[in-house]
Protein backbone atom coordinates (compact mmCIF):
# COMPACT_ATOMS: atom_id res chain seq x y z
CA UNK A 1 0.00 0.00 0.00
CA UNK A 2 1.50 3.51 -0.55
CA UNK A 3 1.63 6.17 1.76
CA UNK A 4 -1.33 8.34 2.39
CA UNK A 5 -3.10 11.38 3.30
CA UNK A 6 -4.39 11.19 6.69
CA UNK A 7 -6.88 13.89 6.26
CA UNK A 8 -10.28 12.46 6.46
CA UNK A 9 -12.13 15.87 4.52
CA UNK A 10 -9.73 16.84 1.80
CA UNK A 11 -10.04 19.90 0.68
CA UNK A 12 -7.27 21.52 -0.88
CA UNK A 13 -5.61 23.48 -4.23
CA UNK A 14 -2.90 22.15 -6.18
CA UNK A 15 -1.03 23.16 -9.05
CA UNK A 16 -1.32 19.22 -10.76
CA UNK A 17 -3.88 16.38 -10.07
CA UNK A 18 -3.52 13.36 -10.70
CA UNK A 19 -6.03 10.98 -10.90
CA UNK A 20 -4.71 7.30 -10.50
CA UNK A 21 -1.55 5.27 -8.71
CA UNK A 22 -0.43 3.06 -11.01
CA UNK A 23 2.92 3.07 -12.86
CA UNK A 24 1.74 5.92 -15.67
CA UNK A 25 0.33 7.99 -12.79
CA UNK A 26 2.95 8.02 -10.32
CA UNK A 27 5.59 8.56 -13.33
CA UNK A 28 4.01 11.56 -14.53
CA UNK A 29 3.75 12.53 -10.60
CA UNK A 30 7.54 11.84 -10.07
CA UNK A 31 8.63 13.70 -13.39
CA UNK A 32 6.42 16.86 -12.48
CA UNK A 33 7.60 16.82 -8.88
CA UNK A 34 11.18 17.02 -10.43
CA UNK A 35 10.27 19.84 -12.14
CA UNK A 36 9.01 21.64 -9.05
CA UNK A 37 5.45 21.48 -9.73
CA UNK A 38 3.22 20.74 -6.89
CA UNK A 39 1.11 17.13 -7.08
CA UNK A 40 -1.46 15.20 -5.50
CA UNK A 41 -1.98 12.01 -6.55
CA UNK A 42 -5.18 10.40 -5.68
CA UNK A 43 -4.97 6.56 -5.50
CA UNK A 44 -8.48 4.49 -5.61
CA UNK A 45 -7.01 2.03 -3.06
CA UNK A 46 -6.25 -2.00 -3.84
CA UNK A 47 -4.23 -3.48 -6.23
CA UNK A 48 -3.42 -2.22 -9.39
CA UNK A 49 -2.62 -3.78 -12.21
CA UNK A 50 0.89 -2.43 -11.71
CA UNK A 51 1.31 -3.18 -8.63
CA UNK A 52 0.50 -6.89 -10.27
CA UNK A 53 2.55 -7.01 -13.16
CA UNK A 54 6.50 -8.07 -13.45
CA UNK A 55 7.90 -4.72 -13.94
CA UNK A 56 9.60 -5.44 -17.25
CA UNK A 57 11.64 -2.77 -19.03
CA UNK A 58 12.05 -5.41 -21.67
CA UNK A 59 12.11 -3.47 -25.20
CA UNK A 60 14.04 -6.37 -27.05
CA UNK A 61 11.88 -9.44 -26.22
CA UNK A 62 8.93 -7.30 -26.27
CA UNK A 63 9.34 -6.21 -29.86
CA UNK A 64 9.97 -9.77 -30.70
CA UNK A 65 7.06 -11.61 -28.79
CA UNK A 66 4.84 -8.84 -30.63
CA UNK A 67 7.22 -9.04 -34.18
CA UNK A 68 6.99 -4.97 -34.08
CA UNK A 69 8.17 -2.98 -36.94
CA UNK A 70 12.11 -0.97 -36.64
CA UNK A 71 10.33 2.48 -35.69
CA UNK A 72 7.88 0.50 -33.15
CA UNK A 73 11.19 -1.26 -31.93
CA UNK A 74 13.11 1.95 -31.70
CA UNK A 75 10.09 3.91 -30.08
CA UNK A 76 10.69 1.43 -26.94
CA UNK A 77 14.54 1.20 -26.64
CA UNK A 78 14.59 4.76 -26.47
CA UNK A 79 11.73 4.76 -23.51
CA UNK A 80 14.13 2.06 -21.87
CA UNK A 81 16.92 4.20 -22.21
CA UNK A 82 15.39 6.63 -20.36
CA UNK A 83 15.02 4.55 -17.65
CA UNK A 84 18.53 4.41 -15.78
CA UNK A 85 18.95 8.22 -15.29
CA UNK A 86 14.73 8.47 -13.91
CA UNK A 87 15.25 5.25 -11.11
CA UNK A 88 18.33 7.17 -9.62
CA UNK A 89 16.49 10.57 -9.13
CA UNK A 90 13.12 9.08 -7.93
CA UNK A 91 14.93 6.01 -5.85
CA UNK A 92 13.70 3.19 -7.81
CA UNK A 93 15.96 0.20 -7.64
CA UNK A 94 16.54 -1.03 -11.36
CA UNK A 95 17.57 -4.76 -11.92
CA UNK A 96 20.22 -5.37 -14.50
CA UNK A 97 19.94 -9.39 -15.18
CA UNK A 98 19.07 -9.33 -18.95
CA UNK A 99 16.66 -12.11 -20.21
CA UNK A 100 16.67 -15.49 -21.92
CA UNK A 101 14.34 -16.63 -24.35
CA UNK A 102 13.94 -20.84 -24.66
CA UNK A 103 11.99 -23.67 -25.71
CA UNK A 104 10.20 -23.25 -28.88
CA UNK A 105 10.46 -20.71 -31.42
CA UNK A 106 14.24 -19.69 -30.83
CA UNK A 107 15.36 -19.52 -33.92
CA UNK A 108 12.87 -16.93 -35.01
CA UNK A 109 12.96 -14.71 -31.67
CA UNK A 110 16.53 -14.92 -32.44
CA UNK A 111 16.17 -13.31 -36.52
CA UNK A 112 13.81 -11.11 -34.75
CA UNK A 113 15.95 -9.90 -32.34
CA UNK A 114 18.57 -9.63 -34.82
CA UNK A 115 16.98 -7.69 -37.93
CA UNK A 116 15.93 -5.26 -35.32
CA UNK A 117 19.52 -4.08 -34.12
CA UNK A 118 19.19 -5.98 -30.48
CA UNK A 119 22.23 -8.24 -29.27
CA UNK A 120 21.71 -11.48 -28.51
CA UNK A 121 23.94 -14.69 -28.16
CA UNK A 122 22.99 -18.55 -28.51
CA UNK A 123 23.36 -21.18 -25.71
CA UNK A 124 22.08 -24.30 -27.13
CA UNK A 125 18.87 -23.80 -26.99
CA UNK A 126 18.98 -21.12 -24.30
CA UNK A 127 18.72 -17.28 -26.36
CA UNK A 128 20.24 -14.43 -24.33
CA UNK A 129 19.45 -10.82 -24.58
CA UNK A 130 21.55 -8.39 -23.10
CA UNK A 131 20.15 -5.09 -21.75
CA UNK A 132 16.76 -6.12 -20.41
CA UNK A 133 15.73 -4.55 -17.14
CA UNK A 134 13.01 -5.03 -14.70
CA UNK A 135 11.60 -3.27 -11.77
CA UNK A 136 10.22 -4.55 -8.30
CA UNK A 137 6.66 -3.58 -9.42
CA UNK A 138 5.33 -3.09 -5.38
CA UNK A 139 8.32 -1.56 -4.45
CA UNK A 140 9.13 0.67 -7.19
CA UNK A 141 5.49 1.84 -6.89
CA UNK A 142 6.32 2.72 -2.97
CA UNK A 143 9.49 4.63 -4.42
CA UNK A 144 7.74 6.73 -6.78
CA UNK A 145 5.19 7.58 -4.32
CA UNK A 146 7.77 8.44 -1.33
CA UNK A 147 9.75 10.61 -4.13
CA UNK A 148 6.87 12.96 -4.12
CA UNK A 149 6.33 15.96 -1.51
CA UNK A 150 2.73 15.08 -0.52
CA UNK A 151 1.41 11.73 0.12
CA UNK A 152 -0.92 10.40 -2.05
CA UNK A 153 -4.97 10.82 -1.58
CA UNK A 154 -6.59 7.47 -0.46
CA UNK A 155 -10.12 8.00 -2.02
CA UNK A 156 -12.24 7.53 -4.96
CA UNK A 157 -12.57 9.98 -7.59
CA UNK A 158 -16.36 10.80 -8.44
CA UNK A 159 -16.59 13.42 -11.06
CA UNK A 160 -14.74 16.66 -12.34
CA UNK A 161 -15.94 20.37 -12.37
CA UNK A 162 -14.78 22.62 -14.92
CA UNK A 163 -13.62 25.91 -13.29
CA UNK A 164 -13.12 29.48 -14.97
CA UNK A 165 -8.97 29.11 -14.56
CA UNK A 166 -8.95 25.17 -13.87
CA UNK A 167 -10.87 21.56 -12.72
CA UNK A 168 -12.06 20.43 -9.25
CA UNK A 169 -11.98 17.06 -8.84
CA UNK A 170 -14.88 16.03 -6.55
CA UNK A 171 -13.93 12.96 -4.30
CA UNK A 172 -15.61 11.04 -1.88
CA UNK A 173 -14.88 12.61 0.89
CA UNK A 174 -13.87 16.12 -0.59
CA UNK A 175 -12.41 18.25 -3.24
CA UNK A 176 -9.19 19.18 -5.05
CA UNK A 177 -8.75 22.21 -7.12
CA UNK A 178 -5.78 22.43 -9.74
CA UNK A 179 -4.81 24.19 -12.89
CA UNK A 180 -4.50 20.90 -14.51
CA UNK A 181 -5.73 17.00 -14.23
CA UNK A 182 -4.20 13.53 -15.43
CA UNK A 183 -6.39 11.62 -16.23
CA UNK A 184 -4.49 7.87 -15.30
CA UNK A 185 -7.46 5.84 -14.24
CA UNK A 186 -6.44 2.84 -16.01
CA UNK A 187 -9.53 0.57 -17.78
CA UNK A 188 -11.66 2.34 -14.66
CA UNK A 189 -14.90 4.75 -16.58
CA UNK A 190 -14.90 7.97 -17.62
CA UNK A 191 -15.18 10.15 -14.18
CA UNK A 192 -18.29 12.02 -14.54
CA UNK A 193 -18.14 15.89 -15.52
CA UNK A 194 -15.83 14.97 -18.31
CA UNK A 195 -16.29 16.53 -21.68
CA UNK A 196 -18.41 14.16 -23.95
CA UNK A 197 -15.07 13.44 -26.16
CA UNK A 198 -12.50 12.93 -23.77
CA UNK A 199 -15.31 10.47 -21.70
CA UNK A 200 -15.97 8.91 -25.30
CA UNK A 201 -11.88 8.48 -25.84
CA UNK A 202 -12.14 6.58 -22.20
CA UNK A 203 -14.91 4.32 -23.07
CA UNK A 204 -13.29 2.98 -26.21
CA UNK A 205 -10.29 2.08 -24.55
CA UNK A 206 -10.20 -2.34 -24.33
CA UNK A 207 -9.82 -3.91 -20.94
CA UNK A 208 -7.09 -6.31 -20.95
CA UNK A 209 -7.72 -8.71 -17.87
CA UNK A 210 -4.49 -10.90 -16.37
CA UNK A 211 -3.10 -13.45 -14.23
CA UNK A 212 0.00 -13.24 -12.57
CA UNK A 213 1.22 -15.43 -9.69
CA UNK A 214 4.15 -14.98 -7.18
CA UNK A 215 6.10 -17.04 -5.28
CA UNK A 216 9.55 -16.87 -3.11
CA UNK A 217 11.11 -19.26 -5.21
CA UNK A 218 14.86 -18.27 -6.74
CA UNK A 219 15.33 -19.33 -9.78
CA UNK A 220 18.29 -17.01 -11.92
CA UNK A 221 18.20 -13.39 -11.75
CA UNK A 222 16.27 -12.20 -14.88
CA UNK A 223 13.56 -12.93 -16.70
CA UNK A 224 13.39 -16.51 -18.33
CA UNK A 225 10.62 -16.70 -21.28
CA UNK A 226 9.49 -19.10 -23.78
CA UNK A 227 6.04 -19.62 -26.01
CA UNK A 228 3.08 -19.39 -22.96
CA UNK A 229 4.98 -18.27 -19.80
CA UNK A 230 7.82 -16.26 -18.03
CA UNK A 231 9.29 -16.14 -14.55
CA UNK A 232 10.97 -12.97 -13.21
CA UNK A 233 13.14 -13.51 -10.61
CA UNK A 234 14.43 -10.36 -8.25
CA UNK A 235 15.63 -10.23 -4.61
CA UNK A 236 11.75 -10.62 -3.54
CA UNK A 237 11.13 -14.17 -5.40
CA UNK A 238 9.76 -14.69 -8.45
CA UNK A 239 6.59 -13.59 -10.99
CA UNK A 240 5.07 -15.97 -12.79
CA UNK A 241 2.77 -14.84 -15.69
CA UNK A 242 0.85 -14.37 -17.62
CA UNK A 243 -2.44 -14.44 -19.28
CA UNK A 244 -4.38 -11.32 -21.87
CA UNK A 245 -8.20 -11.56 -20.91
CA UNK A 246 -9.59 -9.45 -23.71
CA UNK A 247 -12.57 -7.43 -22.93
CA UNK A 248 -12.62 -8.05 -19.47
CA UNK A 249 -13.05 -5.43 -17.14
CA UNK A 250 -12.79 -7.06 -13.68
CA UNK A 251 -10.54 -9.71 -12.65
CA UNK A 252 -10.36 -12.58 -9.99
CA UNK A 253 -7.42 -14.65 -9.72
CA UNK A 254 -8.16 -18.26 -11.42
CA UNK A 255 -5.69 -21.24 -9.68
CA UNK A 256 -6.32 -23.67 -12.87
CA UNK A 257 -5.17 -20.89 -15.29
CA UNK A 258 -2.57 -20.10 -13.17
CA UNK A 259 -1.49 -24.40 -13.34
CA UNK A 260 -1.43 -24.12 -16.97
CA UNK A 261 1.29 -21.46 -16.57
CA UNK A 262 3.63 -22.92 -14.44
CA UNK A 263 2.94 -26.38 -16.84
CA UNK A 264 3.75 -24.34 -19.79
CA UNK A 265 7.22 -22.69 -18.10
CA UNK A 266 8.12 -26.02 -16.47
CA UNK A 267 7.64 -27.13 -19.86
CA UNK A 268 10.42 -25.54 -22.01
CA UNK A 269 12.81 -24.64 -18.77
CA UNK A 270 12.33 -27.19 -17.03
CA UNK A 271 11.51 -24.57 -13.40
CA UNK A 272 8.83 -26.29 -11.51
CA UNK A 273 6.94 -24.82 -8.78
CA UNK A 274 4.22 -26.26 -6.85
CA UNK A 275 0.92 -24.38 -7.19
CA UNK A 276 0.55 -24.59 -3.78
CA UNK A 277 3.51 -22.13 -3.49
CA UNK A 278 2.38 -19.30 -5.84
CA UNK A 279 -0.13 -16.35 -4.88
CA UNK A 280 -2.02 -15.75 -7.79
CA UNK A 281 -3.28 -12.33 -8.23
CA UNK A 282 -5.54 -10.56 -11.11
CA UNK A 283 -5.16 -6.82 -12.89
CA UNK A 284 -7.30 -4.77 -15.51
CA UNK A 285 -4.90 -2.90 -18.00
CA UNK A 286 -6.16 -0.79 -21.27
CA UNK A 287 -4.91 -0.45 -24.31
CA UNK A 288 -5.69 1.04 -27.90
CA UNK A 289 -5.39 -0.68 -31.16
CA UNK A 290 -1.63 0.45 -32.08
CA UNK A 291 -0.99 -0.91 -28.49
CA UNK A 292 0.70 2.71 -27.36
CA UNK A 293 -1.16 4.41 -24.71
CA UNK A 294 -2.26 7.90 -25.08
CA UNK A 295 -0.32 10.52 -23.21
CA UNK A 296 -0.59 14.24 -22.95
CA UNK A 297 -3.37 17.04 -24.05
CA UNK A 298 -6.70 16.38 -25.06
CA UNK A 299 -8.78 19.23 -26.34
CA UNK A 300 -9.91 20.64 -23.14
CA UNK A 301 -7.79 23.28 -21.68
CA UNK A 302 -5.98 22.01 -18.18
CA UNK A 303 -6.82 18.06 -19.11
CA UNK A 304 -3.92 15.23 -19.60
CA UNK A 305 -4.33 11.68 -20.28
CA UNK A 306 -1.68 9.17 -19.23
CA UNK A 307 -3.52 6.34 -19.86
CA UNK A 308 -3.62 2.81 -21.84
CA UNK A 309 -0.11 1.23 -22.16
CA UNK A 310 -1.44 -2.06 -22.90
CA UNK A 311 2.01 -4.65 -22.16
CA UNK A 312 4.28 -1.85 -21.28
CA UNK A 313 3.68 0.30 -18.83
CA UNK A 314 6.85 0.11 -16.71
CA UNK A 315 8.92 0.28 -19.91
CA UNK A 316 7.18 3.38 -20.90
CA UNK A 317 6.47 4.66 -17.53
CA UNK A 318 9.40 7.78 -17.54
CA UNK A 319 8.88 8.46 -21.90
CA UNK A 320 4.89 9.17 -20.71
CA UNK A 321 5.70 10.96 -17.20
CA UNK A 322 7.88 13.55 -19.68
CA UNK A 323 5.29 13.67 -22.79
CA UNK A 324 2.75 14.72 -19.71
CA UNK A 325 4.75 17.00 -18.24
CA UNK A 326 6.03 18.75 -21.32
CA UNK A 327 2.42 19.35 -22.15
CA UNK A 328 1.53 20.75 -18.98
CA UNK A 329 4.30 23.24 -19.09
CA UNK A 330 3.59 24.03 -22.66
CA UNK A 331 7.56 23.00 -23.74
CA UNK A 332 7.91 21.58 -27.40
CA UNK A 333 6.84 18.41 -27.70
CA UNK A 334 9.38 15.30 -27.71
CA UNK A 335 10.21 13.64 -31.24
CA UNK A 336 8.18 10.76 -29.35
CA UNK A 337 5.21 12.39 -27.96
CA UNK A 338 3.55 12.51 -31.59
CA UNK A 339 3.32 8.83 -31.18
CA UNK A 340 1.65 8.85 -27.95
CA UNK A 341 -1.08 11.99 -28.59
CA UNK A 342 -3.96 11.00 -27.13
CA UNK A 343 -6.08 12.67 -30.20
CA UNK A 344 -3.88 10.40 -32.55
CA UNK A 345 -6.78 8.14 -33.36
CA UNK A 346 -9.78 11.18 -33.26
CA UNK A 347 -11.33 12.93 -36.55
CA UNK A 348 -10.36 16.37 -37.17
Amino acid sequence: MLPTSSSPNISRTTDVVVVGAGVLGLCVAAELTRRGHEVVVVDPGGLNASAVAAGMIAPALESAVENEPLERAELLRRAAALWPEFAEATGVELHENGAVWMGAGVEEIEERLVRLGFETRREGGRLIIAGERRVEAEAALLALADYLKTDPVVSEARGVERLADGWRVHLADGEIEAASVVIATGAAPALAGLPQDVADAIRAIQPIGGLVGKTRALFDPGVIRGRGAYAATGPAGTVIGATMDFDQRTAEPDPERGRALLDALSVYSGLATPAADVEWRAGVRGAVPDGLPLAGAVRERGLFFALAPRRNGWLLGPLVGRTVADAIEGATPQPDAAALDPLRASTP
